[in-house]
């Protein structure tokens, strides 16, 4: 029996590139059944490509050119070493905490394009935001919200979980407070920060939580996360699949094969 949509309406945010087409028609399809939220509208952002115009024409998804976000592209980042290219990766945090710019509604939801929800969520419950959380995480984000906001992060558990419900006004809010911290825009300040000598530098999901936390603990209600990673392709994403898992966790997320991209269907 589905659940009955309740709660402020939403938009949600994906950001893609074209390996993501694999798994991006299940991961929009997922949204649309298990998020309990009015949703407006599924903002796809990534390069424009002609396979993912057409996959936003088809899923009645927006497309948004990842290079109109911000006034810096992927390009401008250089985040890689000898055995290791993070640029990409980290461009792709950057445009999630653009959300509040593309977005109209009051709250957005984010999602990683190789996550596919398997049980319904709702992100707003009497007045609070639902956060999903893990019980690990890697140590250097810490150390970079600790350069970024000039605090420790109270860090109840981690906020690392692939999808997160985010509030326009407080996004823009912390964004302005690393700004005026830095004397610099937020985005220059993330970059700064971040030791590039570590492959996991920064989360933008363990900064927003850790940032809304250390205001208002009250504000929110964690829960366990129950995200499984599975070492399989898109094309092996099936419904049995999903509801076998689901009896255990709430989402699945899918390593891609090197080299492996497959047209949706």
């Amino acid at each position: 029996m589905s659940q009955a949509l309740e709660g402020p309406a939403i938009d949600v945010l994906i950001p893609a590139i074209e390996k993501d087409l694999a798994t991006l028609p299940h991961v929009v399809d997922a949204v649309r059944k298990h998020v309990k939220h009015p949703i407006r509208s599924i903002m796809v952002v990534a390069p424009r490509k002609p396979r993912i115009l057409d996959f936003c024409r088809r899923k009645g998804c927006t497309f948004v050119d990842e290079n109109t976000v911000l006034p810096i592209t992927k390009k401008d980042i250089h985040y890689r070493s000898r055995t290791w290219e993070r640029s990409g990766w980290l461009f792709q945090q950057l445009l999630k905490l653009g959300g509040d710019k593309l977005c109209t509604a009051d709250y957005f939801l984010v999602i990683d394009a190789d996550t596919v929800l398997i049980t319904p969520h709702r992100f707003r419950l009497s007045g609070k935001t639902v956060f999903y959380c893990r019980n690990w995480s890697q140590p250097e984000y810490f150390v970079t919200y600790r350069k970024l906001m000039g605090k420790k992060a109270v860090r109840p558990s981690s906020f690392v979980t692939h999808y997160m419900l985010f509030e326009r006004s407080r996004l823009a809010r912390m964004k302005r407070e690393i700004e005026a911290r830095h004397g610099t825009s937020w985005y220059s300040a993330i970059l700064r920060s971040i030791n590039r000598s570590r492959q996991f530098g920064f989360s933008e999901f363990e900064t927003y939580g850790n940032y809304l936390y250390a205001k208002d603990p009250g504000g929110m209600v964690l829960k366990k996360a129950r995200n499984k990673s599975l070492n399989m392709s898109g094309s092996q994403i099936s419904t049995a699949t999903a509801q076998k898992y689901a009896r255990t966790y709430r989402s699945l997320s899918f390593h891609k094969r090197k080299g492996y991209v497959r047209t949706p269907k």
